[in-house]
């Protein structure tokens, strides 16, 4: 009996290598790991650049003040008064334009200007304005301005008309502002000194790719 049971064990090890042997092995890849979770809140990847899904890139108010300073020579307190009301009222700009330009005005005056419009991660563009305007003063003068954009998603949308919203000129800081408005896009021109003319305003902007100077 001792001699069967050691039979039967020695067959039973013999046997156990190629059982071990012949068991398949797992070659099922480890799922993927996680990315980590972004800090505050974001998303992992960030969103479309200045001409994709996400929108053109806007200005800081830090940036508009120093530059409404350095362009129209004025200080940064006198700009940033007048650049902190123009975000409370509107936000973030799209873009600006900087540049110069003329008007005469008796009871019915004309403007003229050139300048450059500035998008983030854009080149430059050269753009011209005419049009006329119905002031209570007169005279002419010849001043720089800076030009605050809303919603212009392309530089070539700045190439229509815009008229001047009725009210909204006002003096701040020693600078004027007034608004115009054509569709979705807001322009808010900022004046300095003499350039003000804040009645000569009411009329309407023809922004054009070359000079007109027919202003209606």
């Amino acid at each position: 009996m001792d001699r069967r049971k050691l039979i039967v064990s020695g067959l039973v090890t013999a046997a156990a290598p190629s059982l071990v042997r012949a068991q398949p092995v797992s070659s099922q890849p480890l799922p993927p790991a996680e990315a980590p979770p972004a800090p505050n809140g974001q998303p992992a990847y960030p969103s479309a650049g200045p001409t994709g899904q996400g929108g053109p890139s806007t200005y800081s108010q830090d940036e508009i003040v120093t530059n409404v300073s350095d362009f129209l020579g004025v200080t940064a307190e006198a700009a940033g008064a007048a650049v902190e009301r123009l975000f409370a009222n509107n936000g973030r700009p799209t873009a600006y334009i900087a540049g110069e330009e003329g008007s005469g005005s008796f009871v019915l005056g004309l403007r003229y200007g050139r300048g450059l419009l500035y998008m983030k991660d854009r080149q430059p563009l050269e753009v011209f304005w005419q049009g006329p305007s119905i002031g209570w003063d007169w005279g002419g003068n010849a001043s720089r301005v800076f030009t605050l954009c809303y919603n212009l998603q392309v530089p070539e949308m700045i190439f229509q008309r815009y008229p001047g919203v009725e009210g909204s000129a006002y003096l701040v800081g020693g600078l004027g502002v007034n608004y115009q408005r054509a569709e979705d896009i807001t322009l808010a021109p900022i004046r300095a000194g003499v350039g003000l003319r804040l009645g000569a305003n009411v009329g309407y902007l023809a922004y054009t790719r070359k000079r007109s100077y027919i202003p209606f």
